[in-house]
């Protein structure tokens, strides 16, 4: 038995469908690029030499894009997700009230 890099699992790892590891893996690299936004965040909003800035910056951006890229997996394979998501990313108004319309469109998918 070989031993795993993270505690992912809340199950035996045998019993899991191949699907739902791969789901836990992307879930667990979603979280790794958030505490790695924050850390460059913390990071930027102290350093004080302007080059060591841009250069952390820069590479915040790239956890974004990690980050992203690890998101619209989660939501191309997960409808009921996608449709809250689809109701409550990059619209105006109240978010709660956003919320609430995307639970509406997620119970239609039951």
């Amino acid at each position: 038995m070989h031993s795993m890099g993270t505690n992912q699992y809340h199950e035996p790892a045998e019993e899991l469908s191949t699907e739902t590891r791969t789901f836990a893996r992307i879930i667990t690299s979603l979280q790794e690029e958030c505490e790695a936004i924050n850390w460059y965040q913390q990071r930027i909003s102290i350093e004080l030499d302007p080059d060591a800035k841009k250069i952390m910056a820069h590479a915040q951006e790239e956890e974004f894009l990690h980050f992203s890229m690890d998101l619209e997996f989660l939501l191309r394979r997960t409808p009921k997700w996608r449709v809250a998501a689809k109701n409550i990313l990059f619209h105006d108004g109240d978010i709660v009230d956003n919320a609430e319309k995307g639970e509406e469109e997620e119970e239609k998918l039951d």
